[in-house]
């Protein structure tokens, strides 16, 4: 099963993804973990990526396709995969479906989870992290007993700089103008499918997998 998998931040991608992995035993591959694994391998993009990265510079499609390129050929991507967070433009699309040709691998379904930005930017804004041993809360969905103290150490729990309202909407509007090209892009090749992300997530992963078996 291939799947490339987006959504906006904080709809609940990295969850689905990990449920997914489970059912269908094929990697999670994000864009982040590529660029670590070829850096630590030490791998002639990966040393490439590096000094752009050390340099402080975005790092050119051409490297970031051929790192995609690398990590989509290893041998435990010969079943499936779900791609996350790649590609990001229409030319990164293109590249991605040169990349697929040349593997002889065909793209089964492109699935977006769909949140609106209100309610995005809620999820953000209540969240909150213990600061000693990183347990996770929310003001509404899931509080902690003492307000402003972990349930599981004690700990003192804050909001991170970039669960802040400004921070998520700059987020949310740069991820929506990126993405609206790449939505129209996989709709016009049969691919898209959308899933209401408000969802429980069991619902969310039942939805999503009712849209792989469909095909």
């Amino acid at each position: 099963m291939y799947i490339l998998l987006m959504g906006p931040p904080g709809a609940g991608k990295g969850t689905q993804a990990a449920m997914l992995v489970e059912k269908f035993t094929i990697p999670h591959i994000s864009t982040g973990d590529m660029f670590r694994a070829a850096v630590s391998e030490g791998t002639e993009l990966g040393k490439q990526a590096k000094a752009c990265m050390d340099a402080g510079q975005l790092v050119p499609d051409s490297i970031t396709i051929g790192i995609v390129k690398e990590r989509l050929a290893k041998p435990d991507c010969q079943n499936g995969f779900i791609l996350d967070g790649f590609p990001r433009t229409i030319e990164q699309a293109d590249a991605l479906d040169n990349t697929l040709e040349e593997l002889k691998i065909k793209l089964d379904r492109v699935i977006n989870i769909s949140v609106p930005a209100e309610d995005l930017i809620s999820r953000a804004t209540g969240r909150r992290i213990c600061k000693n041993c990183g347990a996770t809360y929310h003001v509404t969905y899931k509080p902690t007993q003492v307000e402003g103290k972990c349930d599981t150490c004690g700990g003192e729990t804050y909001q991170r700089a970039d669960d802040s309202e400004a921070t998520m909407t700059k987020r949310l509007s740069v991820y929506a103008q990126q993405t609206k090209p790449l939505v129209e892009y996989y709709q016009d090749r049969g691919l898209y499918t959308e899933i209401d992300g408000r969802q429980a997530i069991d619902k969310v992963l039942t939805d999503i997998v009712a849209s792989l078996r469909s095909e």
